[in-house]
């Protein structure tokens, strides 16, 4: 009875249980410090390899490093639980210094790893290493200037046309290791999608392709662009006919007439403005008398500067034929052959006797006509105080047959003296 007394009294001592509880927060405590200070293994998977001492490499040397044979590493490490169990893979970096290599080569080197900042690591260990060494290439640094080229993926309204495309910049600048850069050929743009009846330009994105049009990886290099604005400029297309002015002479007119043009047009692109203007292009002008029934010769194409030929016909030959008109030769005597506008102070005579001209005309009305009813008269206004004997040009007049004319061109001889 007496120790059960002892024993309910010792219970209910306030005291006791202090003591009761202070011994189990040291026991609790002496068990936390040893678990967080006993030694601990793990591993890590998918830790990430970091490059040291890239930017002095290229500087220095202008080389750079490529074909990295692996981008994470698997590394054990040990030390107190409290730290490396703590830690997952994303806290630890594999590390290379690259700084001091010096040639291009392939290369193998060890990595250190590198724990978090502020981590007391006296106690932390690495294990092993898997890869124990990562492989790469040190490459040369260099520069290729390739063409920016590309196609429309639209389509052009009828009625119009569209030049070449154009892209600016017209060339990209790629940077990166020789290896990478040898099979690169040039930049390849697509743009538009839709029907277009205007200029069109877009700034687009492009994609480096080798000869053969294989896509090249821009991994490891710098584009001096990242995009190019991609032109299409679009042109109004129209048919223009060929035409030539006539002027009527001798009985011929364009009645009497008939014209052949090869080719009879061409097909001309440019500007809505120009082209909306244009409904014809007239080679040239012929008068009708400097030939007797047929003519036939070749002329150049003549159109504004900004307009571009389409048939890609530079000439156009013309042939005109006169027909249902006669032609008879007259002789004319110097009784119908004069002078005008002689200078004052000087004299002009006729020197010629007679000058046979070809006149044509309907049959009907070049029977009827006779050497008096021609007139020639040389125009000497242009002779001022010339003297001496000239071969002057006339003009041949048919009075009373107003669809009569000579056909060719004449001269005589006269003789200027100063009165």
């Amino acid at each position: 009875m007496k120790k059960t007394s002892i024993m309910r009294k010792l219970y209910n001592s306030r005291a006791f249980w202090l003591v009761i509880a202070l011994l189990a927060s040291v026991s609790l405590w002496i068990y936390v410090i040893s678990q967080e200070t006993e030694a601990y293994k793990q591993t890590f998977r998918g830790v990430k390899v970091e490059l040291v001492g890239e930017d002095i490499l290229l500087n220095s040397r202008n080389m750079v490093i490529t074909d990295l044979s692996t981008s994470t590493v698997t590394v054990e490490v040990s030390g107190p639980r409290r730290i490396v169990g703590s830690w997952n893979s994303d806290d630890l970096i594999a590390q290379i210094d690259v700084s001091k290599l010096s040639q291009p080569a392939f290369t193998s080197l060890q990595y250190t790893v590198k724990f978090p900042d502020g981590t007391d690591t006296s106690g932390v260990k690495t294990g092993l290493k898997t890869p124990e060494t990562v492989n790469f290439m040190v490459s040369a640094q260099t520069k290729k200037v390739v063409p920016v080229v590309g196609s429309f993926e639209g389509s052009v309204s009828e009625g119009y046309t569209a030049e070449s495309p154009e892209f600016e910049p017209s060339t990209i600048t790629v940077s990166g290791p020789e290896t990478y850069l040898k099979d690169i050929s040039r930049a390849w743009v697509e743009f538009g999608s839709q029907e277009i009846s205007s200029t069109y330009s877009a700034d687009v994105p492009y994609v480096l392709l080798d000869e053969e049009g294989e896509e090249c990886s821009t991994t490891g290099l710098v584009l001096s662009d990242d995009t190019v604005k991609a032109t299409l400029r679009i042109l109004a297309v129209k048919e223009i006919p060929l035409t030539v002015d006539f002027i009527d002479a001798a009985g011929a007119s364009s009645a009497n007439t008939t014209l052949s043009i090869e080719p009879e047009s061409i097909t001309l692109a440019g500007d809505t403005a120009i082209l909306s203007g244009m409904n014809r292009i007239s080679l040239a002008t012929i008068d009708l008398s400097d030939f007797d029934s047929t003519f036939s010769d070749t002329y150049l194409i003549k159109y504004d500067d900004g307009l571009k030929n389409l048939s890609g016909v530079s000439e156009a030959q013309v042939t005109v034929e006169i027909i249902g008109l006669a032609v008879k030769d007259c002789a004319v005597d110097r009784e119908n052959i004069s002078c005008i506008n002689v200078t004052d102070g000087y004299s002009a005579s006729v020197l010629s006797d007679t000058l046979t001209v070809r006149l044509r005309g309907a049959q009907e009305q070049l029977e009827e006509v006779r050497g008096e009813n021609v007139r020639i008269v040389a125009d000497l206004k242009d002779y001022n105080t010339s003297v001496g004997q000239f071969m002057v040009p006339v003009k041949v007049s048919v009075d009373g047959f107003s669809d009569v004319g000579a056909v060719g061109d004449y001269t005589i001889l006269i003789e200027l003296r100063k009165d």
